[in-house]
C-alpha cells in the first residue's frame, strides 16, 4: 500500500496579510486615512531634512533673529542675546511665530496615536532594543503626567518624550484642538526660557554669531552636499546589484 507524504502545515508567516508583517503600525487593513498619515511622516522627514542648510543660513543673517521663526532653541536663544544687546526688535513676534511654525506637524503624531493606538510606538521600539527601553521610559513618565506630559515634551534630554506623549495624546482621545493649544503654550513657554538664558549670557553669544556669519553660508553649502551625497549613497546601496 503506497504510503502518503505528510502535508507540511502552513506557518503563521505563510497565513499572515501582508499588512499583519511586523514593522507596521496598523492592526488591520490598512485605509486612505492610514496611508495619508504614513505619507505625511514621509513628507515630515523630507521637510527636516531641508531646513537643515536653511538654519544654517538663517543663523548667518544680520541679525540672524529669522532663526526664532523656526522655533528652534538656538533661534530662541540668539535672539533673547541679541535682545540684550538691542539687536531684537518684535522678539515676542517672532517667538510666537516660531511656535506656531515649530509644532505645525505635531497633529500627525495625535493622528497616528488615533489611528493605530501604540502602534506607532511599537514600530519605533522595534528598531532596536536601545530605542524599546527610551520608548518604555519616555511612556512610563507620559503615563504618570497625563496632559502635562505635553509641557515635558520638550525637555533636552536623548529620550523621545515628544513622540510618545503626542501618541498617546491621540490614543486617549484627546480633541486635536485641545492638543494643539496646549502644544503651543507649552512651546513657547519653553522659547521664553531659552530667550532669558540668552539674554543673560548676551554679548558673549552675540559675538560668536557675528563670527559664524562670515562662513554661514558654506556651512549652509556644506551641509547641502552632506544631505545629497547620503541620500545617493542609500540609493545606490538600496540598487540590486546587476
Amino acid at each position: 500500500m503506497p504510503t502518503r507524504e505528510p502535508t507540511e502545515e502552513p506557518t503563521k508567516q505563510d497565513t499572515q496579510e501582508w499588512w499583519e508583517q511586523d514593522g507596521l503600525p496598523w492592526n488591520s487593513k490598512p485605509t486612505k486615512q492610514d496611508y495619508w498619515c504614513l505619507g505625511w511622516f514621509g513628507f515630515v522627514g523630507l521637510f527636516g531634512l531641508a531646513m537643515i542648510p536653511l538654519r544654517a543660513w538663517l543663523l548667518g543673517l544680520d541679525p540672524p533673529v529669522m532663526l526664532a521663526l523656526t522655533g528652534s532653541r538656538i533661534g530662541a536663544a540668539s535672539t533673547g542675546a541679541l535682545q540684550a544687546v538691542g539687536q531684537a526688535d518684535n522678539w515676542l513676534f517672532y517667538l510666537l511665530v516660531g511656535s506656531v511654525m515649530a509644532i505645525k506637524f505635531d497633529w500627525i503624531y495625535w493622528w497616528a496615536g488615533k489611528l493605530w493606538g501604540r502602534g506607532m510606538l511599537e514600530v519605533q521600539a522595534g528598531r532596536s532594543k536601545r530605542s524599546a527601553r527610551n520608548i518604555a521610559r519616555a511612556e512610563a513618565w507620559a503615563l504618570k503626567l497625563g496632559w502635562l506630559g505635553i509641557f515635558l515634551a520638550y525637555v533636552p534630554i536623548p529620550l523621545p518624550i515628544a513622540l510618545v506623549v503626542f501618541v498617546l495624546a491621540g490614543t486617549a482621545g484627546m480633541p486635536l484642538w485641545k492638543f494643539m493649544v496646549l502644544n503651543f503654550v507649552a512651546k513657547t513657554l519653553w522659547s521664553l526660557g531659552y530667550f532669558a538664558l540668552g539674554m543673560v549670557i548676551g554679548e558673549p553669544v552675540v559675538y560668536v554669531l557675528e563670527q559664524y556669519a562670515r562662513v554661514a553660508n558654506w556651512v549652509a553649502i556644506a551641509l547641502l552636499v552632506v544631505i545629497f551625497v547620503g541620500a545617493f549613497k542609500g540609493q545606490s546601496k538600496r540598487q540590486p546589484s546587476q
